[in-house]
């Protein structure tokens, strides 16, 4: 089933009218990052959640638990992509995480 897809944060509508050439430059890198390589996109995002844990980014960690879904992971490849943080990041760390996904996987 695929997920209707949410609106971007507000501060980054925001953000692209008073910097619409930078957000463009930033949406193409990404583009290019993103299929540049073998990985397919189930994949790919389940690696976009463990960097979003790591680098403690909430908004980020809940926008990558729901592309993920929408590439095909379950909730329990997430979770584990989640719970593989603890020895990086720590426990507590990891804890926190958690809580943004399972708020995704809950919905």
């Amino acid at each position: 089933m695929k997920r209707k897809a949410s609106a971007p944060p507000k501060a980054y509508q925001q953000f692209k009218k008073e910097f619409p050439a930078v957000v463009e430059a930033y949406e193409r890198l990404g583009e290019a990052c993103h299929w540049h390589g073998p990985l397919d996109p189930k994949t790919r995002e389940l690696i976009k959640i463990g960097i979003a844990l790591g680098a403690g980014l909430e908004s980020a960690t809940r926008s990558h638990v729901r592309r993920a879904l929408d590439a095909g992971a379950t909730p329990e490849e997430i979770r584990h992509a989640a719970l593989l943080a603890t020895t990086t990041i720590g426990f507590p760390s990891m804890m926190r995480a958690m809580t943004w996904v399972n708020d995704v996987l809950e919905k």
